[in-house]
């Protein structure tokens, strides 16, 4: 069901709006998986649906004439135990996520950390993120892994 719903990703109306990127939150797509699901499939075979998926995305870009950047981008929310993906009219180091992150060529780190993901949405006891206590320390949130793909190459 996976592989089908990130394949899905080509068929839908692509939206690229410069001057309005919240009009684009329409490209993005989350996917749960259940365990037995996620045991069943390999990195392999879910790297292969975002690359068949980022090629026809490509033939989009490039039909609508768009004259600017146009990013494709996967990460794994941990917190919510789901695989998302979207695009979005701006460079790889501008991306709209709230969340720090780190850009990636490696698809496959992302997606092996979704799969092995066998509680997905639970927090261990412990990894819960800490809240800050006025005039303590700062509390850096680590970086999340992005793998971006140019849709204009």
């Amino acid at each position: 069901m996976l592989l089908k719903e990130i394949r899905a990703i080509a068929g839908e109306t692509l939206v690229l709006a410069p001057h309005d990127q919240d009009t684009e939150t329409a490209n993005t797509s989350w996917f749960g998986a259940p365990p037995h699901e996620r045991m069943g499939l390999s990195a392999e075979e879910v790297v292969n649906a975002f690359e068949e998926t980022v090629a026809q995305l490509r033939g989009q870009v490039a039909g609508m004439g768009h004259a600017g950047p146009a990013t494709f981008y996967v990460w794994h929310d941990l917190h919510a135990g789901q695989l998302r993906c979207s695009t979005a009219s701006c460079g790889r180091d501008e991306l709209p996520l709230t969340e720090k992150y780190r850009t990636t060529d490696d698809l496959q780190e992302i997606v092996v950390e979704f799969l092995e993901d066998r509680a997905p949405g639970a927090i261990v006891w412990g990894e819960f993120d800490p809240v800050p206590i006025p005039d303590g320390p700062d509390v850096v949130p680590p970086e999340i892994a992005v793998w971006v793909c140019d849709l204009c190459a």
